[in-house]
């Protein structure tokens, strides 16, 4: 109900700038899902998407709030850039009069992946920390390593990480054996990468369900002092929360890097970490419920530009729409006014934890 009242909103908006909401709508859907090449943009859109989403949920699943996968998964992307590159250097070196080892590829992609969830749960490890150990509250910490991330990450890429062969500060490019492989299904090419989602939205579920360490992280989630009573250490699940959410994070940057750009450059993550938050809350913070959030962002995004071209709409009422989705789930009362719902319905979920907790030095 929170989707649809948005897009009946952002339609208001629609008809508020002069043009038809229907026929953008109508363009909007066309873009994303008429043909397979819209098809393929809305896939690639929807797997950072559903990784850096995982990475918002597996937070809020412990009880926290970590709005810092912007600057994970940046730190992700360009750590994965450069590790596939310099593992594929190192491999060849190793054989200089030789071919080149069938391995060098396949090493280096998983150097690559590694590198940036590695450096995704360190940049989410630090929040983790602080809050664990100074009781510093993980929502200003992550923003404000947003800032330094994005800062740090500027700083690399114009100096010891930057391509000398190119005039703009970016990383060197990715070889072609290191990159993640494309997939062909039914005329779509999408990268592995949707694999790698669709893998961690399983590995997620059943370690929540299934696994010792995950039910202490929900504990820990609903009531930290039952948790603590129970003998489960609250500093510890909190760090290691932190860090498997930015781990996460960083591998959807990674997976940005060597499925999709090949290389790091300014811009690359386009808002995802932020984009993630309202995925994780629109999918109730389950994996499951994830994945078509991020599919329905990956596809509004998708079609934002034939909307703008065939419609005349700019592509900035997707934001509109994507904001106002974020703002509905996370206002239940609001939108059980609007659908005359009964108290009760659509109460609790990830909305409910998101306003729970500020304050708590656990």
């Amino acid at each position: 109900m929170a989707v649809v009242s948005a897009l009946l909103l952002g339609a208001i908006v629609i008809v508020a700038s002069g043009h038809d909401p229907l026929a953008a709508y109508r363009a909007l859907a066309s873009g994303a899902l008429g043909d397979a090449r819209g098809w393929t943009r809305t896939l690639a859109n929807s797997v950072p998407l559903a990784l850096a989403g995982l990475a918002v949920a597996f937070a809020f699943r412990g009880g926290l709030f970590n709005i810092g996968a912007e600057g994970q998964l940046v730190l992700g992307a360009v750590a994965a850039a450069w590790a596939g590159r310099a593992t594929f250097s190192w491999v060849d070196a190793l054989a200089p009069t030789a071919p080149l080892p069938w391995f060098a590829g396949p090493t280096a992609l998983l150097a690559g992946l590694a590198a940036g969830a590695l450096a995704g749960a360190v940049w989410g490890a630090i929040p983790g920390a602080l809050k664990a150990w100074r009781g510093a509250h993980e929502v200003i910490t992550t923003i404000m390593l947003n800032y330094v991330g994005l800062s740090l990450v500027g700083w690399l890429i114009g100096g010891v990480l930057r391509d000398p062969a190119s005039p703009f500060a970016r990383t060197a490019a990715v070889p072609v054996a290191a990159r993640l492989p494309a997939l062909d299904v039914g005329g779509l090419r999408v990268h592995a990468g949707l694999l790698l989602a669709l893998l961690a939205a399983a590995a997620v579920a059943h370690f929540l369900a299934r696994w010792k360490a995950g039910f202490a992280l929900r504990v820990v989630g609903h009531n930290p002092d039952a948790a603590r009573y129970a003998g489960v250490s609250v500093a510890r699940a909190t760090l290691a929360t932190m860090a498997a959410s930015g781990a996460l994070a960083g591998l959807a940057g990674a997976v940005e890097t060597l499925g999709r750009h090949h290389l790091y450059q300014p811009g690359l993550a386009g808002g995802i970490g932020f984009d993630a938050i309202a995925v994780a809350l629109l999918g109730g913070a389950r994996p499951a419920g994830v994945l078509p959030a991020a599919l329905l962002f990956g596809a509004m995004d998708a079609g934002a530009t034939r909307m703008q071209r065939a419609a005349g709409v700019p592509s900035d009422i997707i934001d509109v729409v994507q904001a106002l989705i974020l703002a509905l789930v996370a206002a239940q009362v609001l939108v059980r006014w609007l659908w005359r719902l009964p108290e009760g319905v659509g109460e609790g979920g990830a909305a409910r934890d998101l306003a729970a907790g500020w304050g708590e030095n656990r």
